[in-house]
């Protein structure tokens, strides 16, 4: 089931929506969905990076150095 979803885009974005529809024979909902589509994960992935650095910052989170994990692996010299 899909939902429906509406947001305010400025009229430079607008136009640029509409050419490109225009140009591609698609709609502007197509690349609106397609843009959040390629770019939700990315923002997902920011977020969380964001709530992990705070947890650092307040040193809440546990933090390895480099040489740590190799000599866990047994990979240091």
């Amino acid at each position: 089931m899909s939902k429906m979803i509406n947001f305010r885009a400025d009229d430079a974005l607008d136009e640029r929506l509409a050419r490109l529809a225009k140009l591609t024979g698609r709609t502007k909902t197509f690349y609106v969905r397609e843009a959040l589509e390629q770019h939700i994960e990315d923002l997902e992935d920011a977020y969380l990076a964001d709530q992990v650095m705070e947890r650092v910052e307040a040193g809440t989170e546990q933090v390895f150095t480099l040489d740590d994990i190799e000599r866990d692996l047994g990979l240091a010299d």
